[in-house]
């Protein structure tokens, strides 16, 4: 009697040409997923594409029609006088540099009290620490029309007791921005900062430098992805900003934002779609550049200050 047990082929599992069947049917299949996948990113690319180019449509359709009979994207013809107009004959060139300006301010300030907030929380430990995280999360709750009516009964009562006025200033608009953003960049930041060895910082305490010294030429340098998404998201905030705009230099014409000035284009009984959807348009260029130029940082930065809390 033969040790050895044959077993049928039932049991012994299926043949050599059924296994490769079988692969080759998963090869197949992974070409039909990709073109599944591509396919859901172009509808969706389509989808987000359609507002523009339709506001790019208005914007160059002649003697501001805001439909055309021949519903036409693009209208036959098109033209380029509604941005020639806003460009040479309207306030629009000042509005973007005073958006400019606000924004870049309140990215630098909200980067400088965010980085050196954020290191504290990141290397020190001491008594409230746990409570001032939270509080700072907390914060992020609160709807930001609520924040109005206190920054302006603190910017009118700095302004009536210190020299310093906020009122109707570009100072009054940075720092306001700036307390609303600190508190997200703190904990972006923060997050970033964990991920750091601490040992690189002893290391360079060993070669002579100081707690700040450490802080500027090590920590900082390595963390050049989540400060920038932190300047990112403080000049986006600033820059887009209607409310607070409104409360602080809505008398003051000349410091008006883009989002202040592009409400001129809109009266009570009229709108001037052509002016407005150019200027939409206009507007949305410097931060089109900035996305362009940042985006190497953009998902590492994210991504990187969230592995730890």
């Amino acid at each position: 009697m033969s040790g050895a047990t044959t077993l049928p082929s039932s049991v012994a599992g299926p043949p050599a040409a059924a296994r490769a069947g079988h692969a080759a049917g998963g090869r197949r299949q992974k070409p039909l997923k990709i073109a599944a996948f591509h396919a859901i990113l172009i509808f969706a690319s389509v989808v987000a594409a359609f507002p523009i180019i339709r506001v790019l449509g208005v914007a160059l359709r002649p003697n501001d029609r805001l439909l055309d009979p021949n519903f036409s994207l693009i209208p036959p013809d098109a033209t380029l006088d509604a941005f020639v107009h806003v460009l040479t004959e309207t306030d629009f060139t000042r509005w973007i540099f005073n958006s400019l300006l606000v924004a870049s301010g309140t990215a630098l300030l909200g980067l400088i009290i965010a980085a050196t907030s954020a290191y504290a929380f990141s290397r020190f430990r001491f008594r409230g620490r746990g409570v001032g995280l939270t509080f700072l999360l907390t914060t992020q709750l609160l709807p930001a029309a609520m924040l109005l009516v206190p920054l302006y009964i603190i910017a009118v009562t700095i302004g009536r007791e210190t020299p310093i006025e906020l009122m109707g200033t570009y100072t009054g608009l940075v720092f306001g921005y700036s307390v609303t953003t600190v508190p997200f960049s703190v904990w972006i930041l923060k997050g970033y900062y964990d991920t750091v060895p601490i040992e690189l910082e002893e290391a360079a305490r060993i070669d002579g430098c100081s707690q700040l010294e450490a802080f500027w030429r090590v920590v900082l340098p390595l963390s050049t992805p989540a400060l920038a998404i932190v300047f990112l998201f403080n000049f986006l905030t600033a820059w887009s900003e209607y409310f607070l705009a409104r409360v602080l230099v809505s008398q003051a014409n000349d410091l008006w934002t883009w989002p202040l000035g592009l409400q001129t284009f809109q009266q009570e009984f009229t709108t001037q779609w052509a002016d407005l959807c150019a200027a939409s348009i206009l507007v949305s260029v410097p931060i089109v550049a900035l996305f362009l130029y940042s985006s190497r940082w953009l998902i590492s930065g994210v991504t990187l200050g969230a592995v730890k809390g």
